[in-house]
């Protein structure tokens, strides 16, 4: 769910503090970055400077990228930072030590509201070793529920399988077909976000490997599978350390 909260926060922003007239808003109020595996932390400066689009050279030195980072995000207008795949930091070897610190420097320098997601956030090496614990120590956890099937007005679940149904490259497939059975597919996967994404990939090899190459009601069916989103999934999420306070959407990417 971080897309989902991620673009709540970038919309409340916007609306808050508008464009001058005539012009168009250059503002970024948020900023997604997907740890790395065995990140380094010239590798994860580097996924920082990634988003924005701040270009790094090869001869770039870790410290060069991350004051290049720290100036861009801020005169970017950054308030949301969401790192995602957290468990990948493990601050037990050398180089994870070296990222972990480095991930504490950024959240002192960029003024902005820190969300860091995965399952159990709180039992991965990053957060139950003692450098972790100073970042846990400003932040706090929180628990996300399932991707909910109606929202007010709008179906979050429903929209999911939409964009996920475009992803597809099926010769026969039929647009429209797989959001008519939202409501099944959420009774199926108990509205882990993760859990649609691994049964339509099962159901397209399936349609591949038999040359149908379309996923139906029935072709669905057919796909058993294992119910891993029982896990609750948590994130820990931080205030910015600035003077002026920013509401951080502390939900993560279910599954």
């Amino acid at each position: 769910m971080q897309g989902h909260d991620g673009r709540a926060c970038h919309l409340a922003h916007i609306h808050s503090h508008p464009a001058p007239a005539g012009t168009t808003h250059t503002a970024e109020p948020v900023a997604y970055v997907l740890v790395p595996a065995r990140a380094t932390a010239k590798a994860l400066a580097a996924e920082f400077a990634r988003y924005l689009g701040v270009p790094v050279t090869r001869r770039a030195t870790q410290a060069q990228i991350t004051d290049a980072v720290c100036h861009t995000h801020d005169k970017a207008g950054v308030r949301l930072v969401l790192i995602d795949e957290i468990h990948r930091l493990n601050p037990r070897t050398a180089t994870g030590a070296e990222t972990a610190d480095l991930l504490k420097d950024l959240t002192e320098r960029i003024q902005a509201a820190f969300v860091y997601a995965d399952i159990d956030v709180l039992t991965t090496a990053l957060f139950s070793d003692v450098r972790g614990a100073r970042l846990a120590a400003r932040a706090s956890p929180v628990e996300c529920g399932a991707f909910p099937a109606r929202l007010g007005e709008h179906e979050p679940f429903k929209e999911l399988i939409t964009t996920r149904q475009a992803a597809l490259d099926l010769r026969a497939h039929r647009p429209g077909t797989l959001p008519r059975h939202a409501s099944r597919l959420h009774q199926r996967t108990a509205g882990r976000i993760g859990s649609p994404t691994r049964l339509l990939r099962r159901a397209s090899i399936t349609t591949m490997l038999d040359d149908s190459e379309r996923i139906t009601k029935t072709s669905l069916d057919r796909i058993h599978t294992t119910r891993p989103w029982s896990r609750p999934n948590t994130v820990l999420r931080s205030s910015p350390r600035s003077a002026h306070p920013v509401r951080a959407y502390g939900k993560c990417r279910p599954g």
